[in-house]
């Protein structure tokens, strides 16, 4: 049996999701899902863009963080989202309190149709960059990583969640893919210098590392904030085609996922059968 059990339509929003006032996005966001679901009425998975909340900024993650229970906001609105309109919602990521430590993480938050909150991923690599000419960023400032790699199960099979940063480490798509995900999907908001070197290349090569789908969810571009979203929201298919792509404004996008298409590469061209553990260790055998 495929790891996709049957065709499914997924929709990607990208809209313009860094306002300062929580409410605002969640208008905003609630919006352009009603939207997708008027245009698209079959679909049955969405994602929303990293930091969907708030502002995406260093000195701002900690003063929109909420603790992950039913009544933040933030859950209780993309809880409320997932029910009304009957979807598995991956819910972009948003600032997350710990109370015990007094941590804040970049966390996605994953529900299914019934609004129940079934997964969380926090940031695993933490975005700390100096390119001169460029962009500086240092998420560890305010941010503490992640120590575990996601994969959730859903009725139309499993897929994995890394955020933005994590694509770059081909290990946490490498672990889901061998515990049997149909996708990699990434909430993302690179930047206007890192999206256009390596955007594209890195979302290609994750699906075509392990033959899977791969999904970049980024929130808009907003001309004059303090960050420059690349945009560009996309799916690319297991042999590394890009099938559907946003621009850099606000947009919806919609893909079909096929599981023959799975099946087809991997039957052509064998690697999931082919790999060498006594050559090289496997790094899903021990990975949180």
């Amino acid at each position: 049996m495929s790891v996709l059990k049957s065709k499914i339509k997924v929709a990607l929003i990208q809209f313009a999701s860094g306002m300062p006032d929580k409410a605002v996005n969640f208008k905003n966001c609630r919006k352009f899902v009603a939207e997708a679901m008027r245009q698209e009425p079959g679909t049955s998975l969405v994602v929303l863009p990293e930091c969907f909340n708030s502002t995406y900024a260093a000195s701002e993650f900690r003063k929109n963080a909420e603790v992950i229970e039913q009544s933040s906001p933030s859950v209780k609105f993309l809880s409320d989202l997932a029910r009304d309109y009957k979807v598995t919602l991956v819910g972009g990521t948003i600032p997350e309190l710990e109370p015990a430590s007094n941590n804040v993480y970049n966390t996605c938050l994953i529900f299914d149709k019934t609004g129940q909150l079934i997964g969380r991923h926090r940031k695993v690599h933490l975005f700390d960059v100096d390119i001169p000419g460029g962009i500086r960023f240092k998420e560890s400032d305010s941010l503490t990583g992640g120590d575990t790699s996601t994969t959730i199960d859903t009725p139309h099979g499993k897929f994995g969640v890394g955020v933005c940063y994590d694509m770059r480490f081909p290990e946490l798509a490498t672990v889901s893919a061998r515990r049997g995900a149909f996708a990699m999907i990434y909430p993302s908001a690179f930047n206007t210098t890192t999206g256009p070197l390596h955007w594209h290349l890195l979302a290609r090569a994750r699906s075509v590392d392990n033959e899977l789908y791969t999904m970049l969810c980024s929130p808009a571009r907003v001309p004059g904030s303090g960050y420059q979203a690349y945009g560009h929201s996309l799916v690319v298919d297991p042999q590394g085609n890009i099938i559907a792509e946003a621009g850099q404004g606000e947009e919806i996008i919609y893909a079909e996922l096929d599981p023959e298409k799975i099946d087809m590469m991997r039957n052509m061209i064998p690697v999931t059968r082919q790999t060498r553990f006594d050559v090289y260790h496997d790094v899903s055998t021990d990975a949180k």
